[in-house]
Protein backbone atom coordinates (compact mmCIF):
# COMPACT_ATOMS: atom_id res chain seq x y z
CA UNK A 1 0.00 0.00 0.00
CA UNK A 2 1.36 2.92 -1.01
CA UNK A 3 1.00 6.74 0.45
CA UNK A 4 3.15 9.76 -0.21
CA UNK A 5 6.78 9.26 1.84
CA UNK A 6 5.25 5.50 2.40
CA UNK A 7 5.48 1.64 1.30
CA UNK A 8 3.71 -1.01 2.76
CA UNK A 9 4.55 -4.41 1.57
CA UNK A 10 3.75 -7.78 3.52
CA UNK A 11 2.99 -11.42 2.12
CA UNK A 12 0.03 -11.97 4.86
CA UNK A 13 -2.20 -13.08 2.00
CA UNK A 14 0.05 -15.03 0.11
CA UNK A 15 -0.66 -16.00 -3.38
CA UNK A 16 0.47 -19.85 -4.37
CA UNK A 17 3.90 -18.82 -5.77
CA UNK A 18 4.79 -16.88 -2.45
CA UNK A 19 3.88 -19.59 -0.32
CA UNK A 20 7.35 -20.67 0.21
CA UNK A 21 8.81 -17.48 1.31
CA UNK A 22 8.63 -16.53 4.75
CA UNK A 23 5.98 -14.40 6.31
CA UNK A 24 6.98 -10.82 5.78
CA UNK A 25 5.98 -7.01 7.13
CA UNK A 26 7.87 -4.40 5.55
CA UNK A 27 7.16 -0.80 5.73
CA UNK A 28 9.46 1.57 3.58
CA UNK A 29 9.50 5.20 4.81
CA UNK A 30 11.17 7.81 2.77
CA UNK A 31 11.95 11.87 3.28
CA UNK A 32 13.99 14.21 1.59
CA UNK A 33 16.53 15.73 3.83
CA UNK A 34 18.76 19.22 3.30
CA UNK A 35 22.83 18.14 4.31
CA UNK A 36 24.25 21.38 4.13
CA UNK A 37 27.41 20.08 2.11
CA UNK A 38 25.46 17.53 0.04
CA UNK A 39 22.39 18.84 -0.60
CA UNK A 40 19.08 17.00 -1.13
CA UNK A 41 19.27 13.43 0.15
CA UNK A 42 17.05 10.60 0.03
CA UNK A 43 16.93 9.31 3.83
CA UNK A 44 15.34 5.96 3.78
CA UNK A 45 13.91 3.88 7.02
CA UNK A 46 12.79 0.37 6.72
CA UNK A 47 11.21 -1.10 9.67
CA UNK A 48 9.73 -4.76 9.44
CA UNK A 49 9.67 -8.60 9.78
CA UNK A 50 10.90 -11.42 8.27
CA UNK A 51 9.70 -14.81 9.34
CA UNK A 52 8.99 -13.25 12.93
CA UNK A 53 12.60 -11.65 13.81
CA UNK A 54 11.72 -7.62 13.62
CA UNK A 55 14.39 -5.36 11.86
CA UNK A 56 14.97 -1.73 11.67
CA UNK A 57 17.50 -0.24 9.33
CA UNK A 58 18.00 4.03 7.61
CA UNK A 59 20.38 5.07 5.23
CA UNK A 60 20.48 7.76 2.76
CA UNK A 61 21.25 8.14 -0.78
CA UNK A 62 22.75 11.36 -2.46
CA UNK A 63 20.31 13.10 -4.94
CA UNK A 64 22.37 11.34 -8.06
CA UNK A 65 21.62 8.35 -6.64
CA UNK A 66 18.82 8.60 -4.99
CA UNK A 67 16.46 6.24 -7.73
CA UNK A 68 18.96 3.65 -6.81
CA UNK A 69 16.88 3.01 -3.27
CA UNK A 70 14.93 -0.23 -4.42
CA UNK A 71 18.32 -1.85 -5.04
CA UNK A 72 19.86 -1.02 -1.77
CA UNK A 73 16.12 -1.80 0.16
CA UNK A 74 16.18 -4.81 -1.32
CA UNK A 75 20.23 -5.71 0.02
CA UNK A 76 18.77 -4.75 3.31
CA UNK A 77 15.72 -6.66 3.37
CA UNK A 78 17.49 -9.86 1.80
CA UNK A 79 20.24 -9.25 4.80
CA UNK A 80 17.38 -9.31 7.53
CA UNK A 81 16.33 -12.79 5.24
CA UNK A 82 14.25 -11.99 2.75
CA UNK A 83 15.52 -13.50 -0.73
CA UNK A 84 16.48 -11.01 -2.88
CA UNK A 85 14.06 -12.69 -5.45
CA UNK A 86 11.24 -12.18 -3.30
CA UNK A 87 12.15 -8.25 -2.90
CA UNK A 88 9.15 -6.56 -1.47
CA UNK A 89 10.07 -3.33 -3.34
CA UNK A 90 9.40 -5.03 -7.17
CA UNK A 91 6.18 -6.75 -5.89
CA UNK A 92 3.70 -4.63 -7.43
CA UNK A 93 5.38 -2.52 -9.84
CA UNK A 94 2.52 -0.42 -9.68
CA UNK A 95 3.00 0.86 -6.43
CA UNK A 96 7.16 0.84 -6.90
CA UNK A 97 5.91 3.39 -9.79
CA UNK A 98 3.90 5.85 -7.48
CA UNK A 99 7.30 5.70 -5.07
CA UNK A 100 9.74 6.34 -7.69
CA UNK A 101 7.84 9.15 -9.43
CA UNK A 102 6.79 11.14 -5.81
CA UNK A 103 10.82 10.45 -4.99
CA UNK A 104 11.48 12.30 -8.04
CA UNK A 105 8.90 15.00 -7.25
CA UNK A 106 10.43 16.08 -3.95
CA UNK A 107 13.45 16.25 -5.65
CA UNK A 108 12.78 18.20 -8.29
CA UNK A 109 14.45 15.58 -10.77
CA UNK A 110 13.48 15.65 -14.82
CA UNK A 111 12.44 12.80 -16.40
CA UNK A 112 15.59 11.25 -17.99
CA UNK A 113 17.44 13.87 -16.09
CA UNK A 114 21.38 12.18 -16.54
CA UNK A 115 22.08 10.02 -13.53
CA UNK A 116 25.76 10.52 -11.90
CA UNK A 117 26.88 6.78 -11.01
CA UNK A 118 30.36 8.09 -9.31
CA UNK A 119 28.35 7.72 -6.55
CA UNK A 120 26.56 4.50 -6.26
CA UNK A 121 27.05 2.54 -2.87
Amino acid sequence: MFTPGHLHRDNNDRPEHMRLLPPFSVDFYYEIRKDPEQGPMLHMRLVGEVDGKHFEEEFELHRDVAFNFASVATRIAARHGLHPNASPVMRGHDEYDKVFADIRAKLNAQPGEPVNLDHIL
